[in-house]
């Protein structure tokens, strides 16, 4: 369709009532312009300017029960800094350290760098971990055979409950059911989010289930297989495992899992191929790997949402993964060192934490510049560390993984 960009300039004579109606016309086209006193116009000749409809978001059409998702382009959009839920927002803040060699829980102040407490927990503690509901820190005594509640309100331990072979833990989107990562046992298994009673056992035949991470609508969730380097998807509701494959590295080691903001793929870190695999959940094709770093192990979102902090354990860096670019920009590495494993984001956004495994140290990095704001002494073989509160409506476990 032609559209008039400027008036024609007439140097025939004009006579008579066409003329005038010709002038009328073209004076109705310049009064639909731009409005910019030109007479240009951007409409066509024949009919009204269109004006286009609102783009419609995509509707997730989440697992029953769960809390409905607030932005379907950003399934971290309630971890926003300052967005922390009334449940938590009176919690002192505070850094979670689990000792797995000491067999304690060392607790940081984050304002001074400084411990400010020490507990005394079961065997082996590997994760601590937000409940569904934001109320309770689980300590994951793995070889105690127990879980520890810590009240995130006060800081004191609570009794111990029997759960056996807890590696790590998670919550289901809907709260129903907390998951143990029975890593050992070779066993999911689904329990009761608050008296951890079993409800459902589903054995697993890859050995080493550690992490995981649940698709946007919360409806499946990736598994990794640490000793056997496979990946499971596990049907939320019905609680079975409906896929399975090896990954395609001799000697892979995978560990920590995230999903992408925008849903259309997880991350899985893998600690022997030096990177992390790239899954499309859904179809759960072959992944393909991206070098990050050495001994690749944790992988932490930033405030948001725009990057991925990544630790890359053997080599004591971290790189920083842009959603956008689909690459790593930067890397930043420790000064004298270190070991950097798992941890968490601060509140603001400001802090990533991290335990040194193998150093008994636990290391404070500017989120901005990369520079090591502390580097604290701790227990023996610190692992999975929480930074509690965190902005959020609920937790799907592990070391603080918000929705």
């Amino acid at each position: 369709m032609r559209r008039n960009r400027s008036l024609p300039h007439r140097t025939a004579p004009v006579r008579g009532l066409l003329a005038a109606a010709a002038l009328l016309g073209l004076a109705a086209l310049a009064a639909c312009g731009t409005g910019d006193g030109s007479g240009h116009t951007d409409a066509p000749a024949t009919e009204t300017a269109a004006v286009p409809a609102p783009a419609q978001k995509k509707r997730i059409d989440g697992l029953p029960g769960m809390p409905p998702v607030l932005d379907p382009e950003d399934v971290y959009a309630a971890d926003r800094p300052g967005r922390l839920s009334p449940v938590v927002e009176d919690f002192p803040s505070r850094v979670y350290v689990p000792n797995t060699e000491s067999d304690t829980v060392t607790v940081i102040d984050p304002a001074t760098y400084k411990v400010v407490e020490t507990l005394r927990v079961g065997r082996q503690p590997q994760h601590v971990v937000p409940s569904w509901d934001l109320k309770t820190l689980w300590v994951n005594n793995n070889r105690g055979h127990t879980l520890t509640p810590i009240d995130p309100r006060t800081g004191r331990a609570g009794e111990p409950v029997e759960v056996h072979d807890p590696y790590n833990l998670y919550f289901t989107p809907d709260g129903r059911y907390a998951v143990v990562m029975a890593s050992l046992d070779r066993e999911l298994v689904f329990r009761d989010p608050h008296t951890m009673k079993p409800l459902r056992t589903v054995p697993v035949s890859c050995y080493g289930v550690n992490h995981a991470d649940f698709s946007m609508d919360g409806r499946y969730f990736i598994v990794s297989c640490e000793f056997s380097g496979e990946l499971l998807k596990v049907d939320t509701e019905k609680m079975e495992v409906v896929g399975q494959q090896k990954l395609p590295f001799e000697g892979a080691m995978p560990q920590d899992v995230k999903i992408a903001p925008d849903g259309s793929r997880f991350y899985i870190a893998d600690m022997m191929a030096d990177g992390m695999w790239v899954l499309d959940g859904d179809k759960f094709t072959t992944p393909t790997l991206l070098p990050t770093g050495k001994g690749t192990h944790g992988l932490y979102i930033s405030r948001d949402s725009r990057e991925m902090y990544v630790s890359n354990r053997g080599e004591g860096t971290v790189s920083v993964f842009d959603f956008a670019r689909h690459e790593v920009t930067r890397k930043w590495r420790l000064p004298d060192g270190g070991s950097p494993d798992m941890g968490g984001v601060s509140a603001d956004g400001k802090v990533l934490w991290l335990s040194g495994r193998y150093d008994a140290e636990v290391y404070a990095i500017d989120t901005r510049t990369g520079a090591q704001l502390a580097r604290i002494e701790v227990g023996s073989g610190p692992h999975g560390l929480a930074v509690y509160p965190q902005p959020g409506r609920y937790s799907l476990g592990h070391t603080g993984i918000f929705r």
